[in-house]
């Protein structure tokens, strides 16, 4: 059937998270081993003993990466971690992966073999198996799916709609560097361009331009909170932006939030390379995305546990509902938070315009 024009909604005034609002408003679960369906890091499936939890990401050529600087063997590696972070964050431990891939004849199997050195060497870093997928042609472009499956104890899962009042809001690493190495490499594509006989200058970004091209999932955070005894309240990992994902928690959680400028973490790198691009740094770490570090929230009476372990930063606290979702900046004001990382239907190419 054609569609009718004269009724017609664009993606584009949707938004990503609005087309997921959509679709998940239509599912319904019906099947009694659906434990978790749409509206998480991941999906929730009761497989008669220990719970199986799964999430699928796609990564499209020129919407969620750029061959001109990302090398193949890099993208076989962030295509599996960004996947397995989503693991992570629901406190559960991957075990398998399945890759699908579209590619156009303008790929080689050299190519092609690249980009799967990166799959296994993620795989073997993290311990899962790659058990299956996919393959097929692509009219244009180089896209990838990834699913991964890992396993929790009911007891023992977190989800992002369990946070409450009172309790710490914590993040993992520090935070704004991916999107900082994304402006670098962006910059340096540019000159390229305009004069191909100059060189890159990537000189002094190393550090955010790894985080950009290969950043790495927080496993080691996972256990060392099941180490000191500590089970998170609630969950998200750091995809979209600090202040995107914290909203996603306030919001599935029916609460408020108040974190503090001065307590987001952000590298000396970062700060320097915000300077260069005459960015806020704070900006970047609340809008930037693609850092995949986790955020999540404790029980108050773990103050003290929490502070033992290193590279955690608490950086405020969940308030009511009725208090909004606010930071606190430096200056003493409080400016409320507002979603403006990444949104595949809304931006194109810099993922953060």
């Amino acid at each position: 059937m054609l569609e009718n024009k004269n009724n017609r909604t664009e993606l584009r005034d949707l938004g990503e998270f609005g087309l997921i609002e959509q679709i998940k408003s239509r599912t319904e679960l019906k099947n009694a081993g659906s434990v978790k369906g749409i509206g998480d890091d991941a999906a929730v499936i009761d497989c008669g003993g220990k719970l199986c939890v799964v999430s699928t990401d796609m990564l499209v050529e020129g919407v969620h990466f750029d061959l001109a600087y990302c090398p193949l063997r890099h993208l076989g590696y962030k295509a599996v971690v960004v996947n397995l972070s989503d693991i992570f964050a629901m406190n559960a431990v991957p075990q398998q992966i399945t890759v699908s891939i579209g590619v156009s004849n303008r790929f080689s199997l050299e190519a092609i073999e690249a980009f799967y050195e990166g799959v296994y060497l993620a795989c073997e870093h993290y311990e899962v198996d790659l058990v299956g997928g996919d393959t097929s042609s692509s009219a244009g472009g180089f896209i990838i799916s990834v699913t991964a499956i890992g396993y929790a104890e009911k007891d023992q899962l977190v989800y992002r709609d369990t946070a409450a009042e009172h309790d710490l809001i914590c993040v993992t690493g520090d935070l704004g560097a991916a999107y900082l190495g994304l402006q670098v490499l962006e910059r340096e594509k540019s000159v390229y361009k305009d004069n191909p006989r100059i060189q890159p200058d990537l000189s002094g970004y190393d550090y955010i331009i790894e985080r950009q091209l290969k950043p790495e999932a927080r496993w080691d955070i996972i256990e060392r909170l099941k180490e000191n005894g500590i089970k998170p309240t609630s969950m998200i990992d750091i995809s979209d932006g600090l202040a995107s994902e914290l909203i996603h928690i306030c919001r599935a959680s029916g609460t408020g939030c108040a974190i503090y400028e001065d307590k987001i973490p952000v590298d000396p790198a970062t700060h320097s390379a915000a300077a260069d691009f005459n960015l806020n740094a704070t900006v970047c770490a609340l809008s930037g995305g693609e850092d995949y570090e986790l955020l999540f929230t404790v029980k108050l009476a773990d103050l003290e546990k929490i502070k033992k372990i290193k590279d955690i930063s608490l950086i405020g606290h969940i308030t009511e509902k009725a208090q909004g979702m606010f930071m606190v900046t430096d200056a003493g004001a409080s400016v409320q938070l507002t979603a403006q990382g990444w949104d595949a239907f809304l931006n194109k190419g810099d993922p953060r315009e």
